[in-house]
């Protein structure tokens, strides 16, 4: 997602987070107070360290957890959402539970809510396919309930696909730390304050202080252990996306006897210290900005000109003078600087098929006037409705990140350095906030202190993973998805080549090689390269 100019790892396909209805229909709440009274039998955390992974045995063979790994999910029809008419007449709804802290399992439980669309050939069923959308922040109930015909074909017909909200996000006690409001005036302005950060870190506190300790990805990954194990699978198949496969690596580190089939597309780098993460992806947008404006000029009309080289920078002192000079809407609201920067980046996602789209945006920003579309485009990848709501877990992607360990930031001549290189790798994109692009989130106020830190994640104990790398991935580089290969040990590296992020709905030949892997277990071909369709 992005947030004053930074860019997350989330796919434009799941950024808006809808339905509400139907995520309370599945755990018996979503709103601000089920997600602050979840815990409510849990005796009240300190402010201490995020847990760090339990001694062995951990998982099934932990006595303490017997209860949880041996639960039945009471399965039943998923409520009807009066806001979205999708038919999902063949879902069905559960809750799991979990403990809040694996290190002390009897202090309280959490609801993780949970999907299933049955396999469409029982008869020749394999399993659960677990699937996580990205984020963090991103739904895996939302993404099986109004996008399951990404997966028609092969996959569905031999799977149940299974999608579950993660610690924090939409019906498993959702982060939304800062009211509506507060929120528009957090997210658009263009000059955040000194205590920008801490606005956000307090109301989180204020409001969720029994849960932040316990949102970390290593926690969610002992959550879908569990999972697996009430689904009644003996290995686990997953297909994660963005973030998702970082959820996916601590899982093979964990459980690496656990293992089954396992993709991870649009690798993340989990070894990489947050910040030069951020430049790193910074530089991603950069080069997808400058692949846009060179295709604009080519086409009639376009709003940056005929020039290429010139271009890139035409629209970036179009959007950073915004700062000055405001665009309105028809609403009566304001396109800012950083609303703006927020529609263009979120444009990139999509790589080739939405560049069209953000120029028909720009041409009405640039030519007109008018900022409608880009605000529209940035509300809707902000999680913000028409009618000013901002969807529950607003706040997941900041808690989990923080809760994951990213704790440490450079000071004096480091952050200089970081500033510098960012300036040399991404001068357009991060001139907007530098240090908003650096500290994404800001981890440097929050009340949790995480243990978790950047590390290799080696799977040489596990079965094979296959990891997909887009080659002009602008969110999570190739170069990351080649090096979670090279570091895993046990895996085989799938390249889609082509714009946009993430591979497998954007190549129909990328997508029959992970089914064939997922159905059958073929592992791919060292080396594959698949065109963009």
């Amino acid at each position: 997602m992005i947030t004053h100019s930074s860019r997350r790892a989330l796919p434009a396909a799941v950024a808006a987070l809808t339905a509400a209805a139907l995520l309370a229909g599945c755990t018996g709440g979503s709103s601000d107070k089920a997600a602050s009274t979840t815990a409510a039998t849990a005796a009240t955390p300190s402010a201490t360290p995020t847990p760090t992974p339990t001694a062995k045995p951990t998982g099934a063979a932990d006595p303490a957890l017997k209860a949880f790994y041996g639960q039945q999910l009471a399965w039943a029809a998923c409520p009807k959402d009066p806001q979205n008419d999708a038919d999902t007449s063949a879902l069905q709804c559960a809750t799991l539970k979990v403990p809040l802290d694996y290190t002390a399992p009897a202090t309280g439980t959490l609801d993780v809510a949970v999907v299933r669309n049955p396999a469409t050939q029982p008869d020749q069923r394999i399993g659960s396919l677990l699937l996580n959308p990205g984020g963090p922040g991103g739904s895996g109930v939302q993404m099986v309930t109004y996008g399951p015909k990404r997966f028609d074909g092969p996959l569905h017909d031999r799977y149940d696909l299974v999608g579950f909200d993660p610690r924090g996000v939409a019906g498993t006690s959702p982060l939304k730390c800062l009211d509506d409001q507060a929120r528009d005036d957090w997210l658009d302005t263009d000059a955040p304050g000194a205590d920008h950060g801490k606005q956000l870190a307090d109301a989180c506190q204020a409001k969720y202080a029994q849960v932040l300790p316990f949102v970390s990805t290593r926690n969610t990954a002992r959550d879908m252990d569990v999972l697996r194990a009430a689904l009644g699978d003996q290995k686990l198949s997953y297909l994660g996306m963005s973030y998702g496969t970082y959820l996916g690596s601590l899982y093979a580190e964990e459980f690496p006897d656990r293992v089954g089939r396992l993709v991870l597309d649009g690798a993340t780098s989990p070894s990489t210290p947050l910040v030069q993460h951020n430049i790193e992806q910074q530089a991603g947008f950069e080069r997808a900005l400058k692949a846009f404006a060179a295709d604009c000029v080519t086409k009639d009309p376009c709003p940056l000109g005929t020039d290429a080289g010139a271009a890139p920078q035409k629209l970036a002192d179009f959007l950073d003078g915004l700062k000055d000079k405001p665009l309105k809407t028809t609403q009566g609201r304001t396109l800012t600087s950083s609303a703006a920067w927020t529609g263009v980046i979120s444009r990139l996602y999509g790589g080739e098929k939405a560049w069209s789209s953000l120029r028909n945006s720009l041409g009405w920003a640039m030519v007109r006037g008018k900022g409608d579309d880009l605000l529209a485009i940035a509300d809707g990848y902000n999680g913000r409705d028409k009618d000013g709501r901002y969807a529950p877990s607003a706040d997941a992607y900041t808690a989990i990140h923080c809760a994951d360990g990213a704790t440490d930031a450079p000071a004096g001549e480091q952050l200089q350095a970081a500033l510098t290189d960012l300036a040399a790798k991404a001068p357009l994109v991060s001139k907007h906030d530098p240090l908003a692009a650096l500290f994404d989130p800001d981890c440097r106020i929050w009340p949790f202190r995480a243990t978790e830190k950047p590390h290799v994640i080696t799977s040489a104990a596990a079965a094979p993973i296959v990891v997909v790398g887009s080659t002009g991935d602008p969110a999570t580089p190739y170069a990351w998805s080649e090096k979670l290969t090279a570091e895993l040990g046990n895996a085989v590296l799938l390249t889609r080549d082509g714009e946009g992020h993430t591979a497998y709905g954007a190549s129909t030949c990328i997508r029959a090689s992970v089914d064939a892997f997922l159905v059958d277990g073929t592992v791919p071909t060292a080396g594959t390269h698949c065109p963009t369709d």
